[in-house]
């Protein structure tokens, strides 16, 4: 076994993310993040207390950023906060995609844990955002199905330019999004 360095917190961090991402969460066993840095578990638990803290500290800063755009958010209404909620999703979204890529279709159960419970909540209030703060029905499926679109992209699409992905995903979020105004009824025709 290798000895224990001052990068080893590093390097489990990083195996930890190479096999959530080819064997999933659930699908990895601390054993096979040890193997892969070339230390014993004991050493992947002398940094992490369990496997719960590595993925919680892979997701720290995803995190924080998304704390950050509940708290903007937050402060708007109507189509400002849609925009805002489209726009700062998004970046989230190609920004930490390796991330979510890491999690794909395990988001479910991972919101169970301690660590993530504030994150549905904050996932509650971008899709009311996401509505201008409407109870229209349509309003609320759109954002689900485009918050879920834009996550699915981004880990499908790991490898496209940022410069690329991000005005994509701003289009189809601007096509998906119903106007906070629909347009008036058409006048009935008039009949001579």
């Amino acid at each position: 076994m290798a000895r224990v360095t001052p990068q080893t917190h590093g390097d489990i961090l990083a195996a930890a993310a190479r096999r959530f991402a080819v064997t999933g969460y659930k699908g990895t066993s601390l054993q096979d993040i040890a193997r892969e840095v070339g230390c014993s578990k004991a050493a992947v638990l002398y940094h992490f207390a369990n496997k719960e803290a590595l993925l919680a500290e892979l997701m720290a800063k995803p995190l924080d950023v998304l704390r950050q755009l509940d708290e903007q958010l937050a402060t708007l209404d109507g189509a400002d906060a849609q925009r805002a909620g489209a726009e700062g999703f998004v970046d989230l979204a190609v920004r930490f995609r390796r991330e979510i890529a890491l999690l794909r279709g395990e988001f479910p159960e991972l919101l169970a844990q301690p660590a993530f419970a504030h994150v549905q909540r904050i996932s509650e209030r971008l899709i009311d955002a996401l509505t201008g703060h409407t109870d229209r029905l349509e309003a609320r499926i759109a954002a689900l199905v485009l918050l879920a679109g834009i996550s699915e992209a981004c880990a499908e699409f790991v490898d496209v330019p940022d410069d690329e992905l991000r005005p994509a995903l701003l289009a189809i979020a601007r096509r998906t999004l119903a106007p906070l105004d629909p347009p008036p009824p058409l006048d009935p025709p008039v009949n001579d």
